[in-house]
């Protein structure tokens, strides 16, 4: 009836006490103030048309939510972070694996842009600081891991924003609400950024590589002679009964 325009969707549901002080793995998790949570990335149950199975995780960049799947025409959705401008992708992909307090490393052009972090080129331990936040839901297409994840923040602010590197953020108790229900092997799909369905995997251009310096040429040698030449005090083109004789050394007496 509803699809048919016959009826009201339901309103969102928003779910109570979502965000509420908790500690994981021994690492405190902060009460967020749910006041400064916009209203539209506040976890809710929604009505969500689909014709996706349930467990189906939907992410729809443009209006930076994240829905997962739980029945028919209906999901769950959480707010989101998405890739920041020439970050962003879509396409699908699955859940090849999952971790808690993942630990961070970021990648070698992350560090060129970004120096300081080269602290933690051998990786950062999961903790209450970790860019990866309390969960990591890793995502493959086709066997290939092109680097993306789903995965916790400890800067929940950036919630709603274009922010990240092309991977997808949530609330620290968020992600770990939709990792909890996650068993592995379920369909991500990721839309384009006018929101349709994607035909294909479209991924960000590579970073352009740094212009090599030129080096300075090398200087010319100097050749300096062996040794100079030696000199005729004979004048040339002079008949040598014409010149001066060079004079005698002086004899002492």
């Amino acid at each position: 009836m509803i699809e048919a325009g016959l009826a009201q969707a339901p309103a969102p549901k928003e779910v109570p006490n979502a965000y509420l002080a908790t500690k994981d793995a021994n690492i405190d998790i902060p009460a967020l103030p749910v006041e400064e949570i916009p209203q539209q990335f506040r976890r809710q149950t929604v009505y969500f048309p689909t014709d996706e199975v349930p467990g189906t995780i939907i992410i729809n960049p443009s209006q930076r939510v994240l829905h997962y799947v739980t029945g028919k025409n209906q999901a769950i959705r959480y707010g989101i972070a998405v890739g920041r401008a020439g970050f962003e992708w879509s396409g699908t992909a699955i859940v090849s694996e999952k971790k808690p307090w993942p630990t961070w490393t970021p990648p070698a052009e992350m560090i060129a842009r970004d120096p300081k972090l080269a602290k933690w080129k051998d990786g950062q331990p999961g903790g209450p600081t970790n860019p990866l936040g309390a969960r990591a839901i890793y995502l493959t297409t086709n066997g290939v891991d092109y680097g993306y994840r789903i995965h916790g923040t400890p800067e929940w602010r950036s919630i709603g924003r274009n922010a990240s590197s092309g991977c997808i953020r949530m609330i620290n108790q968020d992600v770990i609400d939709l990792y909890n229900r996650l068993k592995g092997g379920e369909k991500v799909v990721v839309l384009t950024r006018d929101g349709q369905y994607p035909t294909r995997l479209v991924l960000p251009p590579p970073a352009p590589k740094p212009a090599a310096v030129a080096a300075a040429p090398a200087p010319a040698p100097v050749v300096v002679p062996a040794a100079m030449p030696t000199f005729n005090p004979m004048l040339q083109g002079v008949p040598a009964a014409l010149q001066t004789p060079p004079a005698a050394p002086a004899t002492s007496g």
